[in-house]
């Protein structure tokens, strides 16, 4: 489908007719993104920016003691009371060791 579009020339009494293509409809809307989609995305690409990383509340398997992890931490770190490991650096977000369970924690 082509648009026809007429300006008034200033300088002279004729006109000038240009002809544009139709725009392709864009196939996902960009106000309201899926949050799947967003997630997936860098963190300075999304819509609004948000980082990747938070901290969490890690429950140690032995003593069941609490102890406050950053997700990407980079040393491995232990449980105070009893000195369990309790998660692994991989170089992104830790792993955590066998039967410790974790929330990340609300702002």
């Amino acid at each position: 489908c082509l648009f026809l579009v007429v300006c008034r020339c200033t300088k002279t009494t004729h006109y000038n007719y240009f002809i544009l293509l139709k725009m392709p409809l864009i196939e996902t809307d960009l106000l309201h993104p899926d949050i799947k989609d967003e997630k997936r995305k860098h963190k300075k690409k999304r819509l609004v920016q948000s980082p990747n990383s938070y901290f969490m509340d890690v429950k140690c398997p032995g003593c069941f003691q609490i102890t406050t992890v950053f997700s990407h931490a980079q040393t491995v770190v232990v449980c105070a009371s009893c000195s369990t490991p309790l998660c692994q650096p991989t170089g992104g977000i830790v792993r955590l060791t066998e039967n410790c369970s974790f929330r990340p924690k609300s702002d």
